[in-house]
């Protein structure tokens, strides 16, 4: 049969041709794919979300019998007849045909509503899964599915991000089975999963998925997120040392969860050096400023990190020095050639201890 599906690209694809995005895969596409687009929109202008590929299935056309075949399960919860020619159809033509037309990286996520929610767990028995990251909204599970999933989960040799949401207002069956999975998965604690439940109060079956979609694309995207002023207060500035390395680890794990190698913000290079200032770890600067020579090789960031290892350690010559060499170079975020000069005229002056 013919498949109708809808691809959302991110707004930067046609300008970054050598970038490549996450994929979001929805079933009922119908209706996920614009609570999902705007969401992410909104999530990414604040860059606390990804650019990502969203390819919705429309599983409905008007019809609820489509979806309902698409995910025919047997008793023990496998695919059968339309449903495993539903489950072919995503491995074998759906997915390579969007990797053959669009740049993905490797991170893929699914996410349905009710049946579709529960179909798509079908994805986790393989040995490799197709998706490392699963949202499923209210599923409707068949016999054994409560329990084979934490076992699933817990022989997963790669990351696996799930998101399960449900409302007190839900359908009875509905939530009585989310409760128990719930319950199951809690008692694996493997640490390559990384799980969340919500019980949204008022909620009913269809409004929990509003209140669901922000949570589930939090949940999975947590680790992409710059770095907040919880992360730095909780986190950052009570270490005794190690400050730059937490921010290599941070976009080393962004790159090994996510497949996407990007740029350490601006922000970020600004939080780490609070932390440094504060607890007094001066010469963490002169690896912050190795660190920001490889991420902006052409602005002054480098050598005005230098300068602050220089200035704080005691070498006001040296110091005024970079900050010197800084002025010749781009500005970056708030630092201005003539910020530079200033900082040098007075450490020249003696103004500076």
């Amino acid at each position: 049969m013919d498949r109708e599906f809808t691809v959302s690209l991110p707004l930067s694809y046609s300008k970054n041709k050598d970038r490549k995005y996450p994929l979001l895969l929805l079933l009922d596409g119908e209706y996920l794919l614009d609570a999902y687009d705007g969401a992410l929109a909104y999530g990414n202008y604040w860059d606390d979300l990804p650019e990502v590929i969203i390819v919705a299935v429309n599983q409905n056309s008007g019809q609820q019998k489509e979806r309902n075949a698409d995910s025919v399960m047997d008793e023990e919860g496998l695919p059968t007849e339309s449903g495993a020619a539903f489950f072919d159809f995503i491995g074998t033509e759906l997915l390579p045909a969007v990797e053959k037309k669009y740049r993905l990286s490797p991170f893929r996520i699914i996410g349905g509503h009710d049946v579709t929610a529960g179909f798509l767990n079908l994805f986790l028995y393989k040995e490799n899964p197709l998706f490392n990251a699963y949202i499923c909204f209210s599923p409707e599970f068949g016999e054994q599915m409560m329990e084979r999933i934490p076992v699933m989960l817990q022989t997963t040799k790669k990351p696996i991000f799930y998101y399960l949401a449900s409302g007190d207002g839900d359908l009875k069956k509905n939530l009585a089975s989310m409760r128990t999975l719930d319950q199951n998965i809690k008692t694996i604690l493997h640490p390559n999963v990384y799980y969340e439940y919500d019980e949204f109060k008022g909620a009913s079956h269809y409004s929990l998925v509003l209140y669901g979609i922000p949570n589930s694309l939090y949940h999975i995207f947590g680790q992409y997120q710059p770095i907040s002023t919880a992360e730095f207060q909780e986190k950052i500035v009570k270490m005794e040392k190690g400050y730059v390395d937490y921010l290599v680890k941070k976009y080393e794990i962004i790159e090994k969860s996510y497949g996407m190698k990007m740029p350490i913000r601006l922000g970020d290079f600004k939080a780490i050096e609070a932390a440094i200032i504060k607890n007094n770890a001066f010469e963490e600067f002169e690896k912050l400023a190795g660190l920001a020579k490889k991420s902006y090789p052409k602005s002054m960031l480098s050598q005005y990190e230098m300068g602050m290892f220089y200035e704080k350690t005691g070498d006001t010559k040296k110091a005024a020095k970079a900050y010197q060499n800084a002025y010749l170079m781009d500005e970056i975020g708030d630092l201005t050639k003539d910020m530079m000069l200033e900082k040098a005229d007075e450490l020249k002056k003696g103004g500076s201890k």
